[in-house]
């Protein structure tokens, strides 16, 4: 029973790591929205069906306006939200696109085929079989109702019906989707807007010009951009464009960037000066400096996307979500070829085009499902994209004039969001007991356990704690990640051993595996550690002549180690760590292993202090 509660409590805690940092902070926000997204939903149905539904409908008419001089704006609260906080939500989803481009799943362009290759698939079947009920007349024209997938209820979804761990197969369909929302918000503008007006439509193009300027700059204050987005939107209103184009089309044009090394390091600095001097000049100067050492992007995300997930959709939903079923409505809409084009586009076609996308483009050798995800997986992933809801709803509000088709039109996006996730939660639950794919995540094991004679050691090799480390002598976290490995073998003792394996990157990092091959030269002749310490003191200089000299400085015999900086056996060892690590779940650097498994989460001291520590107490119980 014991062994049991330990085993329990182990897989509570590996999924608290999972979701450690960034990434639970994310997941937390989509689940939440969805759910706050399914309660607004409810509460607009059943106000629309009270005796008081005649608020409802009186509440979305009534009409506020903003005016400045002889300007004046006026619009009904449905368009408000429809057309004003909508446009923030894509300025969101354009930030996740542009960071995804650039650092994210979409920087490895080989990696992207698949899901583009799903993503173009899961939009045009469901077109298709929209259009095969509809043919003709003004049904044929919400043919866009069914090409676009909701993120957030998707994601949360995900959470409540996929498998305990999803991490990979969350990535694919955030890649996914990432795609689905470009084409659908370009649908929206081309297809779905009013006519154009030409003098706002170029107010709107100079506010574009202005935001790539300041991004291509590296203008830091994220108040400049605001501004800028605000007067785009105001023109884009009046051109009569849809404003989630210009939402969008703003979101990707704000970079994302890696932090810089010497932007982390003057951040630090300025925070020392202020935990020795706590005066408001040092202090605002240290805030400053820490926004100038994380992108606008990334800030502008973290700032909207809990206003976005809990206030903007949960809006929405609430002023579009609420149908009148009485009187015969939804006997209507039960009979409607546009309820069912919808139902059959989002149910059926989603799930077709996607996997026939993503399983027919890796057979066919375009690229290769993430690694941890089975078939099955990306059967009930396809199936949880037939939820529209949030895209699916405003192009219902763009693409019918007709009351009628508009309702028939939001009953089948609401039916198609519970079919999917029946279909999707169905589909998650024969994955695991007819192919056994429980989990759709990275390996959580160490692949290769560590060996004395093999692995390179620091502390005794019987030390009851091991902390394995995948680095890259020119990623400058694993410089800063030395000092906590000093750290803690000061902390734990003869109690820790640690051990570097290399995971060189040379997409990223092109001089790494030169110096890899350097480290492993000079362990040839019993200096590996001596190099390693080199390395990371003089990440920017890793030239040929650069590794020669520091060979020449630890006392090397530099004929020898510059013949087997070029050995095949050098490389080989390299390879195998490489090999090692991709078994074993490492994707980036540095990636820590706590005893045998990967250790997710922030890797400071005090982090991976507390891994340790529970490693101990786990070992002694």
């Amino acid at each position: 029973m014991r062994d049991r509660r330990q085993q329990t409590t182990g897989k509570r805690r590996d999924l608290l790591a999972q979701l450690s940092g960034p990434l639970r902070a994310f997941t937390r926000t989509e689940a939440g929205s969805a759910g706050m997204l399914l309660a607004a939903s409810a509460v607009a149905l059943a106000w629309a069906n009270s005796p008081w539904s005649a608020s409802y409908e009186a509440l979305w008419e009534t009409h506020a306006s903003v005016r400045a001089g002889a300007a004046e704006l006026d619009l009904d609260l449905r368009h408000w939200v429809n057309d004003g906080l909508m446009g923030l939500f894509f300025f969101v989803i354009g930030l996740e696109v542009r960071r995804e481009f650039s650092l994210g799943e979409l920087t490895d362009r080989r990696r992207a085929v698949l899901p583009v290759v799903a993503a173009l698939g899961g939009m045009a079947v469901p077109a298709v079989l929209y259009l095969a009920l509809n043919p003709s007349g003004a049904a044929a024209g919400g043919w866009g109702v069914v090409i676009g997938t909701d993120t957030a209820f998707l994601l949360g979804t995900l959470a409540l019906v996929g498998p305990e761990f999803s991490t990979q197969l969350r990535l694919f369909l955030l890649t996914l989707t990432v795609i689905d929302d470009i084409v659908a918000v370009s649908v929206i503008g081309v297809v779905y807007s009013d006519s154009l007006r030409v003098p706002p439509l170029l107010a709107a193009g100079c506010c574009l010009l202005v935001l790539a300027v300041l991004s291509r700059r590296g203008a830091w204050r994220a108040s400049v951009y605001v501004v800028v987005v605000c007067a785009l939107w105001l023109a884009t209103e009046e051109s009569g464009l849809h404003a989630s184009i210009a939402g969008m089309a703003a979101g990707l044009l704000v970079a994302a960037r890696a932090p810089r090394r010497q932007e982390v390091e003057g951040a630090a600095s300025l925070f020392r000066a202020f935990r020795q001097s706590p005066m408001p000049g040092v202090g605002a100067s240290a805030k400053a400096g820490l926004a100038r050492a994380i992108s606008v992007n990334e800030r502008l995300q973290t700032a909207l996307h809990p206003w976005t997930g809990f206030v903007v959709v949960p809006l929405f939903a609430l002023a579009n979500a609420g149908i009148d079923l009485r009187g015969g409505v939804l006997t209507d809409a039960l009979t409607s070829p546009v309820t069912w084009g919808v139902v059959l586009g989002l149910s059926a076609g989603k799930p077709a085009g996607i996997a026939a996308g993503a399983l027919g483009g890796a057979r066919l050798g375009l690229g290769r499902l993430p690694q941890g995800v089975g078939p099955g997986q990306v059967l009930g992933g396809a199936a949880l994209s037939g939820i529209g809801f949030t895209v699916s709803l405003l192009i219902v509000q763009l693409a019918f004039e007709d009351r009628a088709l508009r309702d028939e039109a939001t009953v089948g996006v609401l039916l198609a969001a519970v079919v999917s996730t029946l279909t999707g939660w169905v589909a998650f639950r024969l994955a695991a007991v007819l192919r056994g794919e429980r989990t759709a995540d990275l390996p959580r094991v160490l692949d290769r356990p560590v060996r004395t004679g093999t692995d390179h050691v620091r502390g005794p090799a019987d030390a009851p704690l091991t902390l394995v480390e995948y680095g890259d002598f020119e990623c400058p976290f694993c410089a800063k990640a030395t000092g906590v490995a000093r750290e803690l073998r000061e902390r734990f003792g003869d109690d820790l051993r640690y051990v570097f394996r290399h995971l060189p990157l040379p997409d990223v990092h092109p001089r790494a595996e030169a110096a890899a091959r350097a480290a492993e030269s000079a362990a040839a002749q019993d200096r590996f550690w001596e190099m390693h310490d080199l390395l990371f003191r003089h990440q920017d200089e890793l030239e040929y002549e650069d590794l020669a000299g520091y060979a020449a400085e630890l006392g090397l015999d530099v004929e020898r180690f510059l013949r087997d900086l070029d050995d095949e056996r050098t490389a080989a060892r390299i390879r195998a760590d490489v090999a090692g690590a991709e078994a074993s779940g490492a994707r980036g650097t540095p990636t820590f292993f706590v005893g045998d498994r990967r250790h997710t989460g922030p890797h400071d001291t005090e982090s991976l202090a507390a891994a340790l520590g529970s490693l101990r107490t786990t070992a002694s119980g």
